[in-house]
């Protein structure tokens, strides 16, 4: 089953998504398997990292731009190929255990939506296997 949410992002930032990940869960009627979590957006990217400390969240958007930042010389129109490196190099999707009817992730874990060009209306797509 594949389930699409949509979010309204702002700026540059990372979205917890973990939430609408384990509704699509429920949804399936799927209790042990995988889901994939896909982004459709080459300026943005699906990621697992620390969802306890939201300045995780703020150091992990100053590492990329500090090595993914706009450079004069980038041939792009849209002047936003920082974005572009970002969203490859952290990628479009992520796929998660289910046992139980429960995503298996770390202690700390947390399913991300990144957005590296906003503000936009942004879509991702839940695949429950």
């Amino acid at each position: 089953m594949i389930f699409e949410y949509s979010i309204n992002t702002e700026d540059q930032g990372l979205y917890n998504i973990t939430s609408y990940v384990k509704d699509a869960i429920l949804k399936s009627n799927i209790s042990n398997g995988l889901c994939v979590v896909y982004c459709p957006h080459t300026t943005a990217a699906i990621t697992i990292n620390e969802n306890t400390d939201k300045d995780v969240e703020k150091d992990i958007l100053i590492g990329l731009e500090d090595t993914f930042y706009n450079r004069d010389s980038f041939k792009h129109f849209e002047g936003n190929s920082d974005a572009h490196l970002k969203s490859s190099v952290i990628g479009v999707s992520e796929t998660i255990i289910i046992n139980n009817n429960t995503l298996v992730l770390g202690r700390w874990q947390g399913i991300y939506f990144c957005e590296f060009d906003g503000p936009r209306k942004r879509q991702f797509y839940v695949k429950v296997l």
